[in-house]
């Protein structure tokens, strides 16, 4: 879908763009709170209005014919859920072998509110040196970006709870809100 479509698309849904797309070439965009199917059409629409592009990560059980090749061309890739290192390691590759790849996760890894959030954006910005945002649909102000950029350790536990504290003080709204919480 063109620019232009996605940024009358996005108005017409009463979003606003707060960012520009990442300025690197290789970047983790977080997409918080994840609680709807909705929020990959939102964030679709968004970083295509603002002249990025953006793959995502989607359970190989919604690519069924007609909806996967859909999806792959809008940038999904297929991802099997109960061999997540696998697609985790292809990820990598095909990142690394990519000029330009920004890849948009959803750490809580559902639709659904957990306690634990995944920390494979860590390792794929750390095995790829890609940068990582603090990427956020706010459905209560109708507002999304991705956020600031944030600095990586080699501690994956220490930084998540880092990241989730900022995502805690940006009070941030679901589509269900019931679906979300920070700890």
């Amino acid at each position: 879908m063109g620019q232009k479509f996605c940024k009358f698309m996005l108005k017409t849904l009463g979003w606003k763009a707060m960012d520009p797309p990442a300025p690197e070439k290789k970047c983790v965009i977080l997409g918080v709170p994840h609680t709807s199917i909705w929020d990959f059409a939102v964030s679709y629409f968004y970083y295509y209005s603002v002249g990025g592009k953006a793959k995502v990560m989607i359970k190989k059980e919604a690519f069924f014919w007609p909806l996967g090749p859909i999806l792959r061309r809008l940038g999904a890739v297929p991802i099997d859920r109960k061999h997540p290192s696998k697609g985790m390691k292809d990820i990598i590759t095909e990142m690394k072998e990519a000029d330009e790849f920004h890849l948009a996760m959803c750490p809580e890894g559902t639709r659904k509110a957990v306690a634990k959030w995944k920390t494979g954006f860590h390792t794929i910005a750390r095995e790829t040196g890609a940068s990582v945002y603090i990427g956020y649909f706010n459905w209560g102000k109708k507002e999304i970006g991705r956020g600031e950029k944030f600095e990586i350790s080699d501690n994956a536990i220490e930084d998540l709870k880092k990241i989730q504290e900022i995502y805690e003080t940006m009070h941030l709204v679901g589509k269900n809100p019931k679906g979300y919480r920070t700890h």
